[in-house]
């Protein structure tokens, strides 16, 4: 059978003890493979990237990417979403941008060339007044990450699948791409998972296993569960990510801690395994 890459997401603050422990609770569940998720305030000095490389090659984990985040405020729903989410919203914009481009530059330093994150509520109508800046302030961070031979992932979720189709195509830098969250785009009712594929798939260069439910209040988003327990249909996205010729890591997320979430990792890492067999 052929080797995938298998792993899941690690919160990152810096080469710490806690650090070497999330390695090497993925090395035991057979992973290896991960992205780490950066947020402002993090260490990214080219000291705490050689540290965190070493760990992870320690215990055989590629880091295949850098989530990068972004300052407050966030809230993770359908009124204040669209207002406070990404570099969507005009007066957060030009700080974001920065902070990005700083965790992109530590991603250098790991030698990790994908660089993802949530740009936010993009807009539906290429008419809107914002649809230009919005599309500018991509370029900015896109062309920079070109120089030095990354890309910058899109993380699915908040915008259609045709509004991110649109964004990479009028963008056209050509390092842009797609980081497949399997679930979000069920949690934020936006599209079947299987059927986005049919439109961005070439695009996708990462993922997020995950599981959840459509939403079911026009506030609040659906429930996230452990993959195979919602809408997600496991099986015919990993075949429609075989069938555009995806070869990237099956990276699994599930937004809760402790002892739960590892039981629901090993539990996911069997099922992609399992599917994985059957291509």
């Amino acid at each position: 059978m052929k080797q995938y890459e298998i792993g899941a997401l690690i919160g990152y603050t810096g080469a710490t003890d806690s650090l070497n422990e999330d390695f090497m609770r993925l090395q035991t569940l057979e992973l290896n493979a991960c992205q780490l998720n950066v947020w402002p305030g993090a260490d990214l000095s080219e000291e705490a990237a050689a540290k965190t490389k070493a760990m992870a090659d320690a215990h055989g984990i590629r880091i295949t990417a850098v989530w990068a985040g972004w300052s407050a405020p966030a809230v993770w729903d359908f009124y204040e979403g669209p207002t406070t989410l990404g570099i969507v919203p005009e007066q957060y914009r030009e700080k974001r941008i920065a902070e990005i481009k700083e965790e992109a530059a530590f991603a250098r330093f790991l030698g990790v060339t994908d660089v993802i994150t949530h740009a936010g509520f993009l807009p539906e109508d290429p008419n809107n007044p914002q649809f230009v800046p919005i599309k500018e302030a991509i370029a900015d961070i896109a062309e920079e990450l070109r120089a030095y031979g990354q890309y910058f992932l899109f993380e699915t979720g908040q915008e259609t699948p045709v509004a991110m189709l649109r964004f990479i195509e009028e963008v056209g830098t050509g390092n842009l791409g797609i980081n497949l969250d399997t679930a979000n785009l069920i949690l934020y009712g936006k599209a079947n998972t299987v059927d986005a594929i049919e439109v961005f798939g070439k695009y996708v260069r990462n993922t997020h296993f995950k599981d959840g439910f459509y939403p079911t209040s026009g506030r609040e988003l659906g429930r996230e569960c452990a993959l195979g327990d919602g809408r997600a249909n496991v099986p015919g996205i990993i075949a429609a990510l075989h069938a555009c010729g995806y070869e990237g890591p099956y990276i699994i997320e599930r937004e809760i801690s402790g002892d739960q979430q590892t039981a629901d990792i090993a539990r996911a890492r069997d099922l992609i395994r399992a599917c994985l067999a059957q291509l």
